[in-house]
């Protein structure tokens, strides 16, 4: 079988945004997120979280401290029966960057580079692979790398997003997608 990927956004999708998250007593975990990652995994699919970090592009914190926010998080993951596979991240932005960190990449969403990057050192096919996000540029970047389904929380974008998606209400949703599906 070939490999697919549960490719999953950080802030709002695993965790309940609170604003560039990077202390771990600010993680609140989005109802949910255990078990559809527990799901997924018995159906085969990676588990890779692809998350824009625009508060390292803003100085407002380091790439350390988001790397200690997810060793917290992949413990607490573990603790749960869960191994993420991967975390992938995006520190720069193209206006609001300092020094470095200001400049466009591939890997910022919706480019695609982080979902293509987790195809290629997990053999996963993109075609047969999902994405749960919270913003346009989520769906976007699912719709641009060819993903079979993308998924966006409702609550974040008012106006919705245009390209291909299911709006949910809360992951139990894309649970039952899963399941039903394969």
């Amino acid at each position: 079988m070939s490999g697919r990927a549960l490719f999953l956004d950080r802030d709002g999708v695993i965790n309940h945004e609170v604003g560039y998250l990077h202390q771990v007593e600010d993680v609140r975990f989005v109802d949910g997120i255990f078990s559809l990652c527990r799901i997924a995994a018995g159906l085969g699919y990676r588990l890779i979280v692809v998350t824009n970090q625009a508060g390292i592009a803003r100085g407002f914190y380091s790439e350390a401290d988001f790397e200690a926010v997810m060793v917290w998080m992949r413990e607490a993951f573990r603790a749960e029966g869960v191994e993420l596979d991967a975390v992938y991240h995006c520190p720069f932005h193209p206006e609001h960057g300092v020094g470095d960190y200001k400049r466009e990449h591939e890997d910022r969403k919706p480019g695609t580079g982080m979902l293509r990057r987790g195809a290629r050192e997990f053999g996963v096919e993109l075609g047969k692979s999902v994405m749960v996000g919270d913003r346009c540029s989520d769906i976007a970047a699912a719709n641009a790398a060819g993903l079979r389904q993308a998924f966006l929380i409702q609550g974040t974008e008012a106006e919705g997003c245009g390209g291909e998606y299911l709006a949910v209400d809360g992951l139990d949703e894309v649970e039952g997608w899963l399941v039903e599906r394969g």
